[in-house]
């Protein structure tokens, strides 16, 4: 009877993939969930919804490799922004679910302010833990976590996200971002998707035809207008700007939470893949000729941290 009360008392173990936008939390946790049997729950606040899976950068289904996702694309935008005490209920749902299952869950996301309210023990939905007067977080968790924080040196960061920027935009998140402006959507959450109030500015003096008609050919006549329109040039290269900036904003704020909560007591596995990354933006190409150091400095790392944390009673 001690030993049933123990087991019932025995908070679930959680793996929870922490860091900033670009720095491959998502390719972690495949990778992770290819070894442990496990199932991935979304912590990033913008991929809580439906649609822009490319202006978020939402992992495509072929791409996971079978591995259930959960809280992703799953929460009605029109049912209004999703609050830190809704995902503290949702994702403590996913979480029992998948522990019912007998698998793993693996925490993924940059959203701070959603991991904190999921994972304290007494969470206070007034509380401004991340403000600059703000009250500590706690580091009493009622799970039982094992933090991997993939951190990338802000400068190398930068110089990727803005990459990054570039080539989505080239390869159908401009297309993307001109069907969502045609649709006349009006709901809070996925409008604070860095992109969309950006180029909403632009779209308003140069409005794109209907969602429809966006296509391979609308792509080469709005680049030949940029070409020979000066002023419309500078309001595309404005609104690109005004995205990397953002996405540079939004990266060092993720960082200084997460350092954050660090000082607060929560243990963090610190993964340098700033190598691997200043590597595969040499070699042009996801991994490339960082791959060999993101398995030696970030993968098998984590992979050791993750089965000593499992074999913990």
């Amino acid at each position: 009877m001690a030993s049933s009360s123990a087991a019932a008392r025995r908070r679930l173990k959680v793996v929870v993939i922490m860091g900033a936008t670009g720095c491959g939390k998502s390719r972690l946790s495949l990778h992770l969930a290819s070894v442990f049997r496990s199932e991935i729950i979304n912590a990033d606040k913008m991929q809580v919804y439906p649609g822009l899976d490319m202006t978020t950068n939402k992992i495509k289904p072929d791409d996971r490799r079978g591995v259930p996702h959960h809280l992703l694309g799953s929460f009605d935008p029109d049912d209004g922004e999703m609050t830190p005490s809704q995902f503290r209920s949702l994702g403590h749902a996913a979480i029992s679910d998948v522990a019912f299952r007998g698998n793993l869950p693996i925490l993924v996301g940059g959203s701070n302010s959603f991991i904190h309210a999921l994972l304290v023990q007494r969470f206070d939905p007034e509380a401004d833990v991340f403000g600059c007067l703000g009250s500590p977080a706690s580091p009493e968790l009622r799970y039982d976590c094992c933090f991997l924080w993939v951190d990338v040196s802000l400068p190398v960061l930068e110089e990727y996200l803005s990459k990054r920027v570039d080539e989505l935009l080239d390869t159908g998140t401009f297309e993307e971002l001109a069907r969502y402006y045609d649709q006349g959507r009006t709901e809070t959450g996925l409008r604070k998707a860095i992109g969309v109030p950006e180029f909403d500015r632009y779209f308003n003096k140069y409005p794109p035809p209907r969602a429809v008609d966006l296509d391979d050919a609308w792509r080469r006549e709005e680049g030949r207008k940029r070409d020979n329109d000066p002023v419309r040039e500078g309001a595309y290269k404005e609104a690109v700007r005004e995205i990397k900036e953002n996405a540079r904003k939004l990266a060092k704020w993720q960082i200084g939470k997460t350092r954050h909560l660090k000082g607060c007591g929560w243990e963090l596995w610190r993964l340098d893949a700033t190598e691997a990354v200043r590597l595969a933006m040499a070699a042009g190409e996801e991994g490339g000729g960082g791959r060999d150091v993101w398995k030696r400095q970030v993968v098998g790392p984590s992979e050791k941290i993750v089965r000593r944390f499992l074999r913990e009673t």
